[in-house]
């Protein structure tokens, strides 16, 4: 196998970095401006686009609330498995492929942050699952999309817009492999 350009190396750490600390950042200012759950709604874009503050113990769409745990094992997995193949199997070679799943490393570190508790909240009244002043250890969600009749897309974050862009990326770079795959292939049958 060949070696991994030195630049993937920078292009991986400060893209994924970057995205985790523009969420951090994000949620901490978000927090302190609204307060914690439930908040006001603070719309920028009246019934359409605004912040709000909530809390997600679950994963995509607050499924598996209560499993904080569980999606925290993951994402260290699925990091570890990001770095492994993208620098111990030389798939960093490929540019495009590092950016995306910098993206993705980004966003996953930015909510296991979160997940892990790191963010200093703590619980500010009792329930059923948690008592008065335990550790938060839930993802911090402020982005409110509301669409007409439709209602509220579930709040989300700036870690949750890099795993679907990363995600999309992913699904745009294998298109285009596919399509390049496809092309030289009928290259050969023409000759």
């Amino acid at each position: 196998m060949r070696a991994v350009p030195t630049n993937r190396y920078i292009i991986f750490i400060a893209i994924a970095a970057f995205g985790f600390l523009v969420d951090l950042g994000t949620k901490s200012w978000i927090f302190a401006k609204l307060g914690s759950p439930p908040s006001r709604t603070l719309w920028l874009w009246e019934n359409i686009f605004g912040l709000q503050t909530s809390l997600n113990e679950g994963a995509l769409f607050g499924m598996g609330q209560g499993k904080v745990w569980f999606f925290s094992i993951l994402s260290v997995l699925a990091l570890t498995a990001i770095v492994v193949w993208l620098f111990a199997f030389s798939a960093a070679r490929d540019r495009f492929l590092t950016i995306a799943l910098a993206c993705v490393s980004g966003g996953i570190i930015g909510n296991l942050y979160d997940r892990l508790g790191l963010h200093g909240l703590q619980w500010a009244f009792a329930t059923p699952s948690h008592a008065i002043d335990d550790p938060v250890h839930a993802v911090r969600d402020w982005i409110l999309v509301r669409f007409g009749a439709w209602g509220d897309w579930p709040n989300f974050n700036i870690a949750d817009s890099l795993l679907v862009c990363g995600a999309m990326l992913l699904v745009w770079h294998a298109y285009r492999a596919e399509t390049h795959k496809k092309n030289q292939s009928s290259m050969i049958n023409d000759q």
